[in-house]
C-alpha cells in the first residue's frame, strides 16, 4: 500500500491522468461524430492516369501537386466528390474568370472525370461520390424533403429549385434537370456560395428526401395549369397585373366610346 501510494504521489502522475483523459475523449468523440466520406478504392492505373490528366489541365492554377497557387485553392483534402461535381459539370477547368464557374458543356469523358476524381482523392481522404443508393429517390420522402430542402436552400434556389441572383454577380443555379449524383455531391462539398451540409447537418437518408423532392417538383404539373416559370408570385403578380390593366384599361375606352 505504501509503494502503491508513492506511485499515486509521482510528479509525473497528474499528467499522465491528463494525457489519458485526452485519449479517451479523442476516441470518444472519433466515435460518436459522423466521419467525412473516405474516397473509394481506386487502381493505381486510374490514379496514374488522372495525375497525368490533371497535370495537363488544372496544374496551371491549382498546382503541380494540387497545393493551389494565388486566389486559387487547393485540391488537398477535397475528395472525390468534389472533383466529379466540377469536371463533370464542366465549371472546372475554368473557361475564364469572372464571380461564378458556370456549367457548360463537359469536355472530359466519363472515365477521365473518374480517373482525375482518383488522382485528388488519393492526395488526402475527403467526400467520396455517393453510391447509387445514396441518390435513389424511390427510397426518399417527398414531403419531408420539401420541409429540409425549403429550411435550408430556398433562400437561394427559389423554392422549386429555380435558382436566383445572388450578391456581386453571383447566383444560386437552377436546380432543373441536375442529377441526382451532382445534388448530392453540391450538398457534400459546398461548391462556390454554397455551404458545405455535411452528415451531421443533413443526413443521407435527408439527402435523399430532398433528391425525391427536386424530381417530383420537375415532374408534376403545376395544379393552376400553366406554370408561369414556376418562380412564384414574381411572374404571376406580373401577368395578374398586366392582365388586369389591359383589361380595366380596355373596359374603360369602351364606356367612353359607348358615352360618345
Amino acid at each position: 500500500m505504501t509503494a502503491l501510494a508513492a506511485r499515486r504521489r509521482h510528479p509525473l502522475a497528474a499528467a499522465a491522468i491528463v494525457l489519458l483523459g485526452l485519449l479517451v475523449t479523442g476516441v470518444a468523440y472519433a466515435a460518436v461524430t459522423p466521419g467525412r466520406a473516405q474516397a473509394t478504392t481506386a487502381s493505381a492505373d486510374d490514379v496514374a492516369a488522372g495525375k497525368k490528366l490533371f497535370l495537363a489541365n488544372c496544374s496551371t492554377c491549382h498546382g503541380l501537386n494540387a497545393e493551389g497557387r494565388n486566389e486559387f485553392p487547393s485540391l488537398i483534402g477535397v475528395g472525390a466528390a468534389a472533383v466529379d461535381f466540377q469536371v463533370g459539370t464542366g465549371r472546372m477547368p475554368l473557361q475564364a474568370t469572372g464571380p461564378q464557374a458556370p456549367k457548360v458543356v463537359n469536355k472530359f469523358s466519363d472515365e477521365e472525370v473518374r480517373q482525375l476524381a482518383a488522382y485528388v482523392a488519393s492526395l488526402a481522404p475527403g467526400p467520396a461520390v455517393p453510391s447509387a443508393e445514396d441518390v435513389d429517390a424511390s427510397k426518399g420522402d417527398v414531403s419531408n424533403g420539401s420541409l429540409i430542402f425549403r429550411t435550408n436552400c430556398a433562400m437561394c434556389h427559389n423554392f422549386n429549385g429555380k435558382g436566383g441572383a445572388l450578391t456581386r454577380g453571383k447566383y444560386a443555379p437552377n436546380l432543373e434537370g441536375v442529377t441526382p449524383t451532382h445534388v448530392y455531391e453540391a450538398m457534400v462539398t459546398g461548391p462556390q456560395s454554397m455551404p458545405v451540409f455535411n452528415d451531421s447537418t443533413i443526413t443521407p437518408q435527408e439527402k435523399r428526401d430532398i433528391i425525391a423532392y427536386l424530381q417530383a417538383v420537375e415532374t408534376d404539373t403545376p395544379p393552376g395549369g400553366v406554370s408561369l416559370g414556376s418562380i412564384g408570385p414574381v411572374s404571376e403578380g406580373l401577368v395578374a397585373w398586366a392582365v388586369g390593366l389591359s383589361l380595366l384599361v380596355g373596359c374603360a375606352v369602351w364606356l367612353g366610346a359607348k358615352a360618345s
